[in-house]
C-alpha cells in the first residue's frame, strides 16, 4: 500500500513579509489619494485666493483720463472794461464879478478855440477903471511937474545958486512921483485885465456839454469869498482817451504801440480801433493792475465821452500758455491744482495760476509744460504720489472736452 504524500505547511516567516508589503503598500496609495484630496481641494483657493488679491490691487487702483494741455494763442487777447473820456475837459469859469449879458452857445454846440462864448456885464470894474484912469492921469501931472522941479534945480546945482539939500529933495520927489504914476498905471491894467473878462471865450476846440447860467444871472468869480460857478463845460472829442486796469500778470505785455479795439453796445457789430500810449509806469497796490490810456480818433464824434466800452488787447507774450477743461482743476487749501501722470504712473499735484476764463476752458499762464498729461475729472482723494491707470479711449469718441489718450506699453 502506497504511504500518503507527505503534507508540506507553508513558510510562516515568507508570509509574514507578504502582509507587511502590501500594508504599506496600500499605506503609500492611500496617503497618495489623501494627498491628491487635498492638493485638489487647496489648490483651487489658494488660486482663487490670488485671483481675488490681484484683482482687489487692481481695483484700488484709481483709472483715470488724461488729455494733452492744448498750447494758447501766442497773441493772447484779453477784454476789459473802460471809460471814455475826452482828450481835454475843462469847465469854464468867470474871472470877474457882474450880470451875464447875453451867451452864444448852448449844449451840443461844437466851438474853436477863441470863440466867444458869453458877456458879461461889470458897471463896477467899468466905474473903478475910469477912477483908476483919472488918478493915473493926475500921477503923470504930478511926475511932470516934479521932473521940471529937479531939472531946473540940477542946472542951478552948478552954480550954487540952490542948496544941494534942495536939489537932492528934488530928485526924491521926482522919484516918488515916478513910482506912484508907476503904481496907478499897474492899478489900470489890473482893472483892464478884469474888464476883458466880461468876454468869456473858447480855450480850445470842442463841443459844449454844459451850460451853467442864463441871461440877468449874477456872476460870483470867487474873488470876493463867495462861491465861484461853472459857467460852461467844454469837451474836446476829436480824439478821445479810454483807460483801463490792465492785470498785473498781464503788465509786462502792455507796452506803448499795441493796437487796442474797441465795442460798444450802441454799435453792435462795430469795433473802433484805438491805441494804447502810455502807462503808469506802476501796479496799484489796491488793485494790482497797471493803469493804461488808449487813445482813439473820434473825427466823426460818433464816440461820445462818458461811455462804457470794452476793449479788446491783443498783448504778445514769451511764456507759453494752455488751454484746460475746468473738470480738469482741483480746488483745495494748497491753492488751485491740476494733477498730471508721469511715466512710472503715478500722479503729481501740480499747482498752477490761471489767466482767462472761457467758460468751459480756462488758461493757465504758468505750472504746466507740452508734455504734461493731465487728468480730467481727478478722484476728490486723489493724492501726490497714488499710483493710476491711465484707462483706454472710447471707441466711440470720449464724451468731454478732450478725450482720454490710451496707456502707453
Amino acid at each position: 500500500m502506497t504511504e500518503p504524500a507527505e503534507h508540506k505547511s507553508p513558510n510562516p516567516h515568507h508570509t509574514g513579509a507578504e502582509k507587511s508589503g502590501h500594508g504599506i503598500l496600500i499605506a503609500i496609495i492611500a496617503a497618495l489619494v489623501i494627498i491628491a484630496i487635498v492638493v485638489a481641494g487647496v489648490v483651487p483657493r489658494v488660486r482663487a485666493k490670488n485671483e481675488l488679491k490681484k484683482e482687489t490691487d487692481t481695483l484700488a487702483v484709481p483709472e483715470v483720463g488724461v488729455i494733452q494741455p492744448k498750447r494758447g494763442s501766442t497773441a493772447q487777447e484779453i477784454i476789459l472794461p473802460g471809460n471814455i473820456q475826452a482828450f481835454i475837459d475843462a469847465p469854464i469859469y468867470a474871472r470877474t464879478n457882474g450880470y451875464l449879458k447875453i451867451w452864444y452857445f448852448d449844449i451840443g454846440a461844437h466851438v474853436k478855440k477863441g470863440h466867444l462864448l458869453a458877456e458879461i456885464e461889470t458897471p463896477e470894474v467899468d466905474q473903478q477903471l475910469l477912477q483908476a484912469r483919472a488918478d493915473l492921469n493926475t500921477a503923470q501931472a504930478n511926475e511932470n511937474l516934479s521932473q521940471i522941479t529937479y531939472n531946473r534945480f540940477e542946472g542951478l546945482k552948478n552954480t550954487d545958486s540952490v542948496a544941494t539939500q534942495d536939489v537932492d529933495n528934488a530928485a526924491g520927489d521926482f522919484a516918488a512921483k515916478k513910482a506912484i504914476v508907476e503904481s496907478a498905471r499897474s492899478n489900470v491894467n489890473r482893472l483892464e485885465d478884469l474888464q476883458s473878462f466880461e468876454k468869456i471865450y473858447a480855450p480850445f476846440d470842442g463841443v459844449i456839454t454844459a451850460r451853467n447860467t442864463d441871461v440877468g444871472q449874477l456872476i460870483d468869480s470867487g474873488s470876493s469869498g463867495g462861491v465861484a460857478k461853472e459857467l460852461f463845460h467844454i469837451a474836446a472829442i476829436n480824439t478821445l482817451r479810454v483807460y483801463i486796469n490792465v492785470p498785473q500778470q498781464y503788465s509786462v505785455a502792455a507796452k506803448p504801440g499795441i493796437v487796442a479795439n474797441l465795442s460798444l453796445a450802441q454799435f453792435p457789430g462795430r469795433t473802433f480801433q484805438g491805441k494804447l500810449v502810455r502807462t503808469a509806469n506802476a501796479i496799484d497796490l489796491a488793485s494790482r493792475t497797471l493803469l493804461v490810456e488808449v487813445d482813439v480818433d473820434n473825427p466823426t464824434g460818433e464816440l461820445l465821452p462818458g461811455a462804457f466800452t470794452e476793449v479788446h488787447l491783443k498783448l504778445p507774450t514769451e511764456i507759453p500758455t494752455y488751454i484746460l477743461p475746468v473738470n480738469a482743476l482741483i480746488f483745495r487749501a494748497q491753492g488751485l491744482q491740476v494733477a498730471t501722470v508721469g511715466n512710472d504712473n503715478r500722479a503729481k499735484l501740480i499747482t498752477i495760476a490761471l489767466g482767462r476764463d472761457f467758460g468751459a476752458t480756462v488758461e493757465v499762464v504758468s505750472g504746466l509744460s507740452d508734455a504734461d498729461k493731465v487728468i480730467v475729472s481727478p478722484p476728490d482723494s486723489l493724492v501726490d504720489g497714488e499710483q493710476v491707470q491711465i484707462s483706454q479711449p472710447n471707441p466711440q469718441g470720449g464724451s468731454g472736452s478732450a478725450s482720454p489718450q490710451p496707456q502707453s506699453r
